[in-house]
């Protein structure tokens, strides 16, 4: 549904492209805010959309556009998509002392054969200095990673570098192409979630991002992703796990799940037993990245279809020691109150998108 068809500005659609679905998101501005025009999300998927190489056009295109026309998005399209974390390569580095324009270039291509396993002829590298209090003005425009500009500094040598296949972005192209989209820009999923759930909040934070098939952990401090990991445990993985400890199918333990409540003793041990790798992984980046950095982490945040798993955040802050929330990606976005239950229910999943819509209006 279309809650604004009659506002005049120009409205930008966050498309995020996942392995088994696919969300989309309109924005606009209206009396000066950020409003929800409409939003809608694919039902279940027989095959990857995604592979490290390219884009499945065809198959997206035409999911794309149902999705689109059953949300009722507007005909002003312009369109900022999401990689898949999996698929792009990204690392900070630290380069020495006060270096030109030409020199920088050189030798940031010259760090990023060190730190991405694929010859930079293949892919796309993007770069951006990262100051005291976070990104500095983007530096090579190919990926548009960054949305928010700072004042840099002469000595600000601390560079994130972020590559992606160069087939697999001419695979998005050539499918937004196809749809007669205008496509202003691809970033990496990392970047709509710390827009749509960080906003201006610059300490330092633990995303965790669970999906169907796979789990990924960032850690986000001054609004720049300095560390991530990725476990192929997801929502699916307990869902299985139900479904073998009840000898029921798939569709049946999953109604399981959403039906699962809190009956005063936690979550079930067939859940624990499944999520016990996210748990380890979140555990060890927690110790790792508190030494060697120095930084306390003071928060996790969840997201992902995971997130709302009944009892999941306490189970979690009690075992962590830490606050553990689910994150709310609406929080800087209006829209009208009587949708608020179904909004908090699919917001988790639609993070992502919302992010990546929000990427024009928070330039300023």
């Amino acid at each position: 549904m279309n809650f604004l068809k009659s506002a005049s500005s120009t409205s930008y659609l966050g498309v995020d492209i996942g392995t088994s679905s696919i969300k989309l998101v309109e924005l606009k501005e209206y009396k000066n805010k950020v409003v929800l025009v409409t939003y809608g999300y694919s039902s279940r998927i027989a095959n990857d959309l995604t592979n490290v190489n390219k884009l499945n056009i065809k198959q997206t295109s035409e999911i794309i556009e149902g999705v689109a026309d059953k949300a009722d998005v507007s005909s002003v399209r312009n369109v900022i998509a999401s990689l898949p974390t999996f698929t792009v390569f990204s690392s900070i580095i630290h380069l020495a002392g006060k270096l030109s324009k030409k020199d920088l270039d050189s030798a940031v291509q010259w760090e990023a054969k060190k730190v991405i396993p694929l010859p930079l002829n293949d892919i796309v590298l993007d770069w951006q200095r990262i100051g005291d209090h976070g990104p500095v003005a983007q530096e090579n425009s190919a990926l548009k990673i960054t949305s928010k500009k700072e004042p840099a500094s002469p000595a600000s040598n601390k560079i994130l570098i972020t590559g992606a296949p160069k087939n697999l972005i001419k695979s998005y192209v050539y499918t937004f192409k196809n749809l007669k989209y205008g496509l202003i820009s691809l970033e990496t999923e990392v970047f709509g979630l710390i827009r749509s759930l960080l906003g201006n909040d610059k300490a330092t934070t633990m995303i965790v991002q669970s999906g169907a098939s796979a789990t990924n952990i960032f850690v986000i401090d001054k609004g720049v992703p300095v560390l991530s990991r990725s476990i192929d445990v997801g929502g699916l993985a307990i869902t299985k796990a139900i479904g073998k400890s009840l000898n029921i199918d798939l569709d049946q333990a999953e109604q399981f799940k959403k039906d699962l409540t809190d009956d005063g003793t936690g979550l079930p041990k067939m859940i624990i037993d499944a999520i016990s790798p996210i748990l380890n992984e979140a555990k060890y980046i927690l110790e790792v990245f508190s030494e060697k950095e120095n930084v306390t982490i003071e928060k996790i945040i969840l997201t992902g279809g995971t997130a709302l798993l009944t009892g999941l955040p306490e189970y979690l802050s009690n075992i962590l020691k830490m606050n553990v929330v689910v994150g709310d990606p609406w929080f800087r976005i209006a829209y009208p109150m009587e949708l608020r239950p179904v909004l908090r229910e699919v917001g988790p999943r639609m993070s992502v998108a919302i992010g990546l819509a929000m990427r024009e209006f928070d330039k300023e």
